[in-house]
């Protein structure tokens, strides 16, 4: 039998989403006898030390005798035991800075890591993830963030609702202005925008018609890759070879920043795709876009005037138009944007069931099978060494 432990969460600012909800982990006990789970004590968690004592969950303090310990977000130096498997989103797949000491220590202490990032099926989609209730919530935040600077309605904010049920209850009677919104990318981010744009009552058009017609009504229009790359040789967008050779593509994104008020950006990114726009573009008289929610949040990424993280209590910051610096929201001559690193934590139980059933569907049958293709292709570590596939990451692990 394998001891799962669900760790404290101890990144700052804290983080309550749970891999496994106290619901989850009775169900696992009685119908998965290889697992037995326990909790380490945790106050601040979504789901309290008592309901999953009630679920008949031991609680401890130490959790250095458990086989396994899930975390969500990254765990904190300090907090690692050395010889342990863990599942956490590192975040040191694409080489992040911030998180290159976490990575060393981890091989320094013989660790194991599986990334939920780097789990995927066999055509590379994500197994498991929060992106979409990111969607959700980013959404959201996107269309309040736009009634705030213009005060033409008012929403309040996501995690003052107990649940996504009670939230949809606050859109009923919303009349929202003649917006027009660009949503990008087709994954599961893009899902839960998607999801709020018709429980908003937003109506979609094609590109063709939002680029060339005003509309009575608020509309939006989702850009997949086809619509948001192209080829600089004037050859087709293929989704394979784009993901091969994102060099070799630019971005087609420019003439809906002359017509959009707001962007919804769910697009996923890394050092070599095309950013959607370039910051210069800001300041053209022509640059319509009042409100960016960059759902994804990469610093400096595919929305280049992203400067960094905000936090759930003040999601909001402005970018001035000229300077390109960071202001208060709201303001004239700023464009408003939203980045918030843990967008899904406004609606915690929500996500936390909806990230333990994928787990318990999807990875933890593998977990005791070392020829599991699944857990093998995200094993980015292994007793602290680091495996094959991820073996660009040599020099960054070295001290």
């Amino acid at each position: 039998m394998l001891t799962i432990g669900l760790l404290k969460e101890g990144k700052v600012p804290a983080d309550n989403r749970v891999a496994l909800t106290p619901s989850q982990c009775k169900w696992i006990h009685r119908n998965m006898p290889a697992y037995r789970i326990v909790a380490q004590h945790a106050p601040n968690r979504c789901f309290s030390d008592l309901e999953y004592q009630t679920a008949g969950v031991e609680l401890r303090d130490d959790l250095s005798e458990c086989d396994i310990l899930l975390g969500i977000k990254e765990v904190p130096v300090k907090s690692l035991i050395p010889d342990k498997t863990y599942l956490f989103f590192s975040h040191t797949r694409k080489q992040q800075p911030q998180n290159q000491d976490l990575f060393r220590t981890i091989l320094d202490k013989r660790i194991t890591l599986i990334d939920y990032e780097c789990l995927e099926h066999d055509d590379g989609t994500r197994i498991i993830g929060f992106g979409f209730f990111a969607g959700i919530v980013g959404a959201h935040n996107g269309i309040m963030a736009y009634g705030q600077r213009t005060g033409e309605f008012h929403l309040g904010r996501v995690y003052q609702q107990r649940s996504f049920r009670e939230l949809i209850h606050t859109y009923f009677g919303l009349k929202l202005p003649n917006i027009k919104i660009v949503v990008t990318g087709s994954g599961r981010v893009a899902h839960g925008i998607l999801e709020i744009m018709n429980l908003m009552g937003i109506r979609e058009v094609e590109p063709d018609e939002f680029l060339s017609r005003s509309f009575t009504y608020p509309v939006y229009v989702q850009l997949k890759g086809q619509d948001l790359y192209e080829r600089k040789d004037g050859t087709p967008y293929r989704r394979a070879d784009f993901h091969e050779h994102p060099e070799a593509y630019k971005s087609r994104f420019q003439p809906y920043a002359f017509e959009a008020d707001i962007l919804m950006n769910g697009v996923y990114w890394e050092q070599h795709i095309p950013r959607l726009f370039e910051p210069e573009l800001v300041s053209d008289p022509r640059f319509r876009l009042q409100t960016i929610s960059d759902i994804t949040d990469d610093a400096y990424g595919s929305v280049p005037i992203n400067l960094g993280d905000q936090t759930i209590e003040d999601p909001v910051y402005g970018v001035d138009r000229h300077t390109l610096k960071k202001t208060g929201p709201y303001l004239p001559g700023s464009v408003d944007v939203i980045a918030v690193g843990n967008l899904p934590n406004e609606l915690p139980r929500d996500a936390s069931r909806y990230f333990g059933e994928q787990l318990i569907k999807h990875v933890l049958p593998g977990l005791s099978d070392p020829s599991n293709l699944i857990i093998s292709r995200a094993r980015m570590t292994d007793h602290g060494q680091i495996t094959p596939g991820y073996a660009y990451l040599t020099a960054y692990g070295r001290r």
